[in-house]
């Protein structure tokens, strides 16, 4: 057998098994074997890469760095859908398909998967290109991301035009979004706000192997093509079964309205048994002739509906509020509730952000309040049912001591949050400016984590940044479930922080109001801890974007003697005090002199990753809307930003997407 043979012999062979697993969940082969059998061919095509193919298995783990997403047209628009919320719409939509359609109509009811569009061409059986839904009329191609979802076939079999598109909604199960969530949280990073938004985003990442990495999945819907081989929508739908593609098992063909109506019902009771998120649920006319007569208005098929679930709504009693301490000494109350089932989750607990919320929502102890998910990952109050309150009930009262310290509250005018003063010894203060310290954004010491920091601090062993440069072995070896490589790996980390860059050192140290970005602003400006120590607020305000009280507050720190003796330490110690020279190395200057500013939940790179593309491309980046902002970059629920920035006219707004494509310009 020749060395192609070979390859070819075995691409055939691991299809086959991603088939039999994925598609029909029935495997035939071990994960060990089959990753043995991956490693072969993926060596072999290394070795010869003349023999290389876009749709080899081996492609699934993705890797290919893409800097840029072509916009490409859609051969058959892709339409939106009508949505009702009622049986009523549902009714009268009925009605108007009657008037045009002379005959019985059966309609498929299948369910509404909460994820992102794509259409995806095949020719003579092979994934060729995949596109972005886009504004219906055109899309951007992401082929090599939508190669590494294993639920999409690269190859089919059996008989089936020789070009069509398959319409499908791409989506993250609710366990994987789970698990990636609890990656994000233990890296420092904020959770994914929903499911079908971080699918959406996954697809137009720049580094396939990181899609591959999120494990999405896929669902086709419909088949488009010159010359279907079929004549009704259930008919479709088998097909796709037989040349290859994973279909929905809840899908029904119904001959009357009631039947839909059942089968809407039935699912509204039951959706959160299902392992992935639904909106709703979509009908269709069955028969394709049908479709035909019906037509299309502007945006959507006269012949399909959309019935979307409203945002569930529950009722629970409030039982108590507790409050909550960070790092910086905030105060987060925290209501307390009777558990109750909500969106297929037990709900115990939900934020209520500050004091004003709890004013505003008038809440007394006892109360019968609503609550509601809505999409969101943290459950919130949004009523009262006052005519369950007694007159027995009382006003919540919030508090005037830290729950943790005993210290005296304090609250700034200009702001609803609370403080604890006492940053030195309460607790979850102490702890929280130590993991802050330690995170990814900061020193990043991977071997030291939250459970670690806790469980040192409980001991006496740390009681402030510094005392992690006094560390060794000999001192960590004692702790529960502290065994010698693990000891050997923590102080591997600490050794390794030293050489993190001022910048992010400075970040790390936990000054108030010093964020990433104005950390990076203060070392541009004052190379060493000591210029920065000693300089004025006048001087600290020449610098950009920084105003008044981040000054003073840098300049009161600076003043208090116990930072001026944990600097000491910390720079006895090794720590990074000073620029480098080496720390202001551009790729570019394309970005040279215009103004940068992110927000929103951002969805396709962490804030900061997006603020370092900035500065390595000669751009910078400020900290609030006006004139002198060029940009605004925004993610998914942009707010006060985008309508002022909207309202200032001269600033030029991108998404995440656009501005990526100004980085990989900048980057040919």
């Amino acid at each position: 057998m020749t060395i192609e043979e070979r390859i070819l012999c075995l691409r055939k062979e691991l299809h086959q098994y991603n088939y039999q697993y994925y598609i029909l969940d029935e495997p035939t082969i071990s994960d060990f074997e089959f990753d043995q059998k991956l490693k072969q061919l993926q060596d072999l095509e290394r070795e010869h890469p003349q023999f290389a193919d876009a749709n080899s298995p081996t492609q699934r783990v993705g890797g290919g760095i893409t800097k840029s997403f072509p916009t490409v047209q859609h051969d058959f628009r892709m339409y939106s859908l009508d949505n009702s919320y009622d049986f009523d719409d549902l009714e009268d939509w009925i009605s108007r398909m009657k008037k045009t359609v002379d005959a019985p109509i059966e309609l498929v009811a299948e369910l509404k998967y909460d994820g992102a569009s794509i259409s995806i061409l095949y020719e003579n059986g092979i994934l060729t290109q995949a596109v972005t839904r886009g504004d219906g009329f055109q899309g951007d191609e992401i082929t090599a991301n939508v190669r590494t979802i294993k639920d999409i076939p690269l190859q089919l079999h059996g008989a089936f035009p020789a070009r069509f598109f398959m319409r499908g909604e791409i989506y993250l199960t609710q366990e994987n979004f789970q698990k990636m969530n609890e990656s994000r949280i233990q890296e420092g990073l904020d959770p994914f706000m929903n499911p079908r938004n971080t699918a959406s985003g996954s697809l137009k990442m720049q580094d396939s192997a990181e899609v591959a990495s999120r494990k999405l999945s896929a669902i086709p819907y419909q088949m488009v093509s010159e010359h279907m081989p079929v004549s009704t929508q259930w008919e479709m739908f088998q097909l796709m079964k037989n040349i290859g593609f994973k279909t929905s098992p809840y899908t029904k063909l119904c001959k009357t309205i009631a039947e839909v109506y059942d089968f809407i019902n039935y699912w509204e009771e039951h959706r959160h048994e299902l392992p992935f998120e639904i909106d709703g649920i979509v009908i269709k006319v069955n028969d394709f002739h049908q479709q035909t007569l019906l037509g299309y208005t502007a945006k959507s098929p006269r012949w399909a509906m959309a019935y979307k679930y409203k945002a569930e709504k529950v009722e629970t009693v409030l039982e108590s509020v507790s409050y909550q301490v960070g790092r910086t000494g905030a105060i987060t109350p925290v209501a307390n509730l009777s558990p109750v089932l909500l969106a297929g989750t037990m709900v115990k607990r939900a934020s209520l952000h500050n004091e004003d919320i709890i004013k505003k929502l008038d809440l007394h102890e006892g109360d019968s309040v609503f609550v509601e998910k809505g999409g969101e990952i943290i459950p919130k109050i949004v009523g009262v049912n006052k005519e369950k309150r007694t007159i027995f009930s009382t006003p919540i009262q919030y508090i005037t001591h830290c729950p943790e310290c005993g210290s005296q509250l304090e609250k700034i005018d200009d702001q609803a949050i609370h403080f604890c003063p006492n940053e030195w010894e309460c607790p979850p203060q102490v702890m929280g400016k130590m993991i802050h310290f330690v995170s990814r954004k900061a020193m990043n010491i991977e071997s030291i984590g939250q459970e670690t920091i806790a469980q040192m601090y409980k001991v006496g062993l740390i009681k402030n940044i510094a005392d992690i440069y006094d560390l060794s072995i000999e001192k960590l070896l004692p702790l529960d479930r502290m065994a010698m490589k693990s000891a050997q790996n923590i102080m591997q980390g600490i050794e390794k922080s030293k050489e993190i860059p001022f910048e992010k050192v400075l970040f790390g140290i936990g000054i108030k109001h010093v964020g990433e970005t104005v950390a990076k602003k203060l070392v541009k400006n004052f190379e060493t801890i000591e210029a920065l120590a000693s300089a004025s607020v006048e001087e600290l305000c020449a610098v950009e974007d920084i105003g008044v009280k981040i000054a003073e507050s840098i300049r009161q720190f600076f003043q208090n003697s116990d930072h001026q003796i944990l600097i000491h330490r910390l720079k006895d110690a090794g720590v990074q005090l000073e620029k480098k020279a080496s720390d202001t190395s551009l790729e570019s200057t394309i970005l040279e002199g215009k103004t940068f500013l992110f927000t929103g939940k951002l969805t396709l790179f962490t804030r900061e990753k997006a603020e370092q593309m900035v500065e390595k491309h000669g751009g910078k980046n400020i900290s609030s809307v006006s004139k002198n902002l060029n940009y605004l970059v925004v993610g998914e629920k942009a707010g006060s930003k985008l309508k002022k920035a909207e309202s200032i006219g001269t600033v030029i707004i991108l998404d995440e997407n656009q501005f990526l494509e100004m980085i990989g310009n900048a980057e040919e």
